[in-house]
């Protein structure tokens, strides 16, 4: 199995639209990743929350629906990620293993190696990086 991880995608707005969730669908395509749960987490404007399956809405029905998908997102996921929403947001939890990285990691254990480490780097600590490699290089 390649790495696992959960997201919290945030978005604004009570809904989700299936554009905002098809480059995750396209990667399950793809064979990039595999969604193994999925829950969609709403913060209404007045502060109410509410949680629902991908399924439950008609227009993401056929977006990343999987019978492989397990229930291990769990309402204390929900409830930390609802802390995370402003009102009038909403979220995609999902949980994916990363595939592309799964060979990876079978040549790896099969050297007798193992992931000793792993760790989540921002985009944005990696853009301010560069930003100042390049100023630096001047």
């Amino acid at each position: 199995m390649g790495p696992v991880e959960f997201l919290v995608l945030a978005f604004p707005g009570e809904t989700i639209g299936a554009d905002v969730v098809a480059p995750l669908d396209s990667l399950c395509h793809t064979g990039g990743v595999r969604v193994i749960d999925s829950l969609i987490v709403t913060r209404r404007a007045t502060g109410a929350v509410e949680t629902a399956e991908l399924t439950d809405f008609e227009h993401l029905k056929s977006v990343l629906t999987s019978s492989d998908e397990v229930n291990l997102i769990g309402q204390e996921d929900a409830a930390e990620a609802a802390g995370l929403l402003e009102p009038g947001t909403s979220a995609l939890l999902v949980l994916v293993e990363h595939l592309w990285a799964a060979e990876a990691a079978v040549a790896f254990r099969a050297a007798g190696g193992r992931i000793a480490a792993s760790v989540r780097i921002p985009p944005e600590h990696i853009t301010e990086a560069h930003r100042a490699l390049v100023d630096a290089e001047g």
